[in-house]
């Protein structure tokens, strides 16, 4: 195999292991760690996992707000934000496909199992044949996509192709040619986060994303200006984000001597099985994510700038869906598998009613804050003179139907990894196959009325079902039994919402007066009722007696 990801690593020896051998090898990570000591974290606790995974995640989150903030207020929602939107959307779901999703849900748990086996020459070898088989598919399709490119962005955009926009398709398709090389890189930087994960090294993974904010931020400010079509420089952005998300993650892997040497190996066991759980595991765990692609090209039907729209409220709810859905996804995979290889059946149960709880104690209060600041939240972040006040209306629309189903998307964050950890990727296939049919008949039935927000509203539903059926499954099969306590909490976080509910509610007031408000106004006033909200929602569930011992997972840390 050639290409850049054996340029790269091919050439990197194994770390040396002696004091003599570190002399004369420099160890790069060293710099990083000291620059950056928070990220050599220990193996943790779960909750302490779950917090030092969230943290990172919120940084992150919060530099993702700053970016999609100066992108509004320079590019604004048109149509040539619809046609980066659309050339990045592309690659992004892909990555998320094979990279977060399909992939990492069969790696970890195999991985688990040869890290259990203690051989460490087995070990390395799976290590090295997974480095160079995903890293050759990775660039054939990348390779294809960027040959391909304009037909792609047909296949995906084909309202703009029934009405003849010439001009933005051949936009969307020179984007595509910079942002597609970035599968590539993001899912090699995801296989080497799956290494750190499974060592419970979960910091640095979850750091990473904040250099695709930072490379977005730069381009947008200081190379825009220098192009002929400045929303070009988004696309190179893009590129210049996958290389080093990359190159970041080598000095972790070097350090705890997982720095693979890759090699091709279809025929190697452990390649082949992940290869086997792979196949179903591509539709079923990013069913979310082919939802929200289905309605971006059902939303290349509708008026200019619904795209943005859909664009800008699914990234306001991917905030705490990231902070908290991915970061649980992220820590309970691992644990699950580790449960699941040492054959403790009371741990696995225990350890998935534990994420379920923190997915309802954190995760409805955020949907419920979310929906009813929806308006006050996008006027703040994204209006100024080319994001109009028409725009903060229709968003608000697409916001408010995402986050009824936040929960949703949290819950099947939560209960996929119980099938994933058990190599078990038929079973959410069906699951998925049923939820992708009712959301396409839910997008057909409210686009006409809804627009939009039909299109948001309809994947929203069909989470509800998909984590529903998850849940179903597991309980069946005998994998799950939901222990003492629920129907107590959830009356006490259903109050707390609802008293949250009406302090953001009457502090929110109409949305025209968030309009004329200056920036610094609206930023003043929304953080204010945020923090009055936060401060209802615990202040009421501390009163009706849950306690931050309940975070704890019972039975374990």
């Amino acid at each position: 195999m050639t290409g850049p990801w054996v340029g790269l690593l091919g050439a990197m020896p194994r770390p040396l292991s002696s004091p003599g051998d570190a002399c004369r090898q420099p160890q790069l990570s060293e710099i990083i760690l000291r620059a950056v000591p928070a990220l050599e974290n220990r193996p943790l606790s779960l909750f302490r996992s779950l917090s030092t995974v969230g943290v990172f995640t919120l940084a992150s989150r919060i530099l993702g707000f700053v970016r999609d903030l100066v992108l509004a207020h320079v590019f604004g929602a048109n149509a040539l934000t619809d046609a980066f939107f659309v050339a990045f959307k592309i690659p992004n779901f892909l990555r998320r496909l094979f990279a977060e999703g399909a992939f990492a849900t069969a790696f970890v748990p195999v991985l688990t199992e040869y890290k259990t086996s203690g051989d460490p020459r087995r070990l390395g070898e799976f290590i090295d044949h997974v480095a160079g088989t995903l890293g050759l598919v990775l660039l054939v399709v990348s390779l294809l996509g960027v040959v391909a490119a304009p037909l792609v962005v047909g296949l995906f955009a084909f309202g703009w192709v029934m009405e003849g926009a010439t001009e933005r398709l051949n936009l969307a398709a020179e984007m595509l040619r910079l942002t597609f090389p970035y599968l590539f890189f993001i899912s090699l930087t995801a296989f080497a986060g799956g290494i750190m994960n499974a060592w419970n090294r979960f910091a640095v993974p979850a750091f990473t994303p904040v250099l695709l904010n930072l490379s977005l931020i730069g381009c947008a400010l200081w190379l825009a200006p220098l192009m002929e079509q400045p929303v070009v420089a988004l696309a190179w952005g893009v590129l210049i984000a996958g290389v080093s998300q990359f190159a970041f993650q080598l000095p972790f892997l070097h350090r705890l001597e997982l720095l693979p040497r890759p090699r091709p190996g279809f025929r190697d066991p452990g390649v082949r099985r992940i290869l086997r759980l792979m196949v179903p595991a591509l539709f079923a765990v990013s069913i979310t994510q082919i939802n929200l692609l289905l309605d971006t090209v059902l939303a290349s039907t509708l008026v200019s700038g619904s795209i943005s729209w859909l664009y800008y409220s699914d990234r306001l709810m991917e905030f705490p869906l990231g902070v908290l859905g991915v970061a649980l996804g992220t820590v309970l995979l691992p644990r699950l598998s580790q449960e699941q290889a040492e054959k403790d059946a009371s741990e696995f149960d225990r350890t998935l009613d534990w994420g379920l709880r923190i997915a309802l104690i954190f995760g409805l209060p955020a949907a419920v804050g979310l929906g009813v600041l929806a308006g006050p939240i996008i006027s703040t972040l994204f209006q100024s003179d080319v994001f109009t006040a028409r725009d903060v209306i229709m968003a608000r629309l697409s916001l408010m139907a995402y986050a009824s189903g936040l929960l949703a998307f949290i819950f099947i964050k939560v209960l996929a990894p119980g099938y994933y950890a058990r190599q078990d990727t038929r079973s959410p296939v069906r699951i998925g196959v049923i939820a992708m049919v009712a959301n396409m008949a839910l997008n057909l039935v409210l686009i006409f009325p809804l627009k939009h927000a039909g299109l948001a509203l309809a994947t929203s539903l069909a989470a509800y079902l998909n984590a529903w059926l998850l849940w179903r499954g597991l309980v069946k099969a005998g994998r799950y039994t939901a222990r003492p306590g629920w129907r107590g909490l959830v009356a006490k976080v259903v109050l707390a919402c609802s008293g949250m509910a009406l302090v953001l509610h009457w502090g929110a007031g109409a949305l025209s007066g968030w309009f004329e408000a200056s920036h610094t106004e609206r930023a003043l006033r929304l953080g204010g009722w945020v923090l009055a909200g936060v401060t209802a929602y615990f202040g009421i569930l501390f009163s009706s007696g849950v306690r931050p011992t309940l975070l704890r997972r019972s039975g374990g840390d």
